[in-house]
């Protein structure tokens, strides 16, 4: 057995693109039509900034294949806050605004943190309790991306398990990364891609993130990453998200179509 591995990229419009991953003429209306035809998954980041309507997320469920699927990167009036465990009226105003009108096709929330801030098991466990499990009959999944060098505990990682929420995997220049297994999905953000690169990385480096996405979904712990934890997880299958994110943005479709090439 083994867990489903999705790829993709950050978003769709990005004017950089237009001629590049987008066909010459392709107009702005269909090019969620189009990306979402060329990878399994998009994280949208739009939602970090500002809220959307209902009719806004049904329109690009009715836009993508059937078995597409979007994360979310969740409100950032969420997660930029001093006392994390106040954020239950903000974390509900981000599920009421029509997420779910996505159905079958939504995937897991990114609640991503400021690089200053810091772990305070206390209030960064509140925070995860506010997390909700369902959203009406929607299962809802969840992952944390951290960015200051106080998450690099084991405590932090026994609480990510406890609560069942993914810590995402980043791979950036600046922050810590973070591969321990913490629920029952990974979630992985490359984010150094480099535009000497055609492909945005290497080949090396592309087989490197390929054999570690297959470890992940076959149930193990890539052993050639550095874990924060000794504690072992359960080894079960588990889906596996790899977006390329950031770094030469315009080189990042090039690298998540060689990636699915590789799988």
């Amino acid at each position: 057995m083994v867990g489903q591995i999705r790829t993709g990229i950050g978003g769709w419009t990005f004017e950089p693109w237009r001629g590049t991953f987008f066909p010459p003429g392709t107009v702005q209306a269909k090019e969620l039509d189009y990306a979402s035809r060329q990878f399994p998954a998009i994280e949208v980041n739009g939602t970090y900034y500002s809220g959307f309507k209902p009719p806004t997320f049904a329109k690009w469920a009715a836009a993508t294949p059937d078995d597409f699927v979007f994360t979310l990167k969740a409100s950032r009036f969420c997660t930029n806050r001093k006392v994390l465990a106040d954020a239950g009226e903000s974390i509900a105003k981000f599920m009421g605004q029509g997420i779910s009108e996505l159905g079958p096709k939504l995937g897991p929330i990114l609640w991503q943190f400021m690089p200053t801030k810091k772990f305070d098991p206390d209030d960064f466990g509140a925070f995860l309790a506010l997390l909700p499990d369902k959203l009406g009959d929607l299962p809802l999944r969840h992952a944390v991306e951290v960015r200051h060098e106080s998450f690099c505990t084991p405590d932090f990682i026994a609480l990510a398990r406890k609560h069942k929420v993914a810590v995402v995997f980043a791979a950036h220049d600046k922050y810590p990364a973070i591969p321990d297994v913490t629920a029952d999905f990974v979630y992985a953000r490359l984010q150094t891609s480099k535009e000497e690169h055609e492909a945005g990385y290497a080949d090396a480096e592309l087989d490197h993130w390929v054999k570690v996405a297959k470890s992940w979904a076959e149930g193990h712990q890539p052993r050639d990453l550095t874990l924060i934890s000794t504690a072992e997880p359960a080894h079960v299958p588990r889906d596996v998200f790899v977006f390329m994110i950031s770094g030469d943005k315009v080189r990042n479709p090039a690298a998540a179509k060689a990636f699915l090439t590789r799988l």
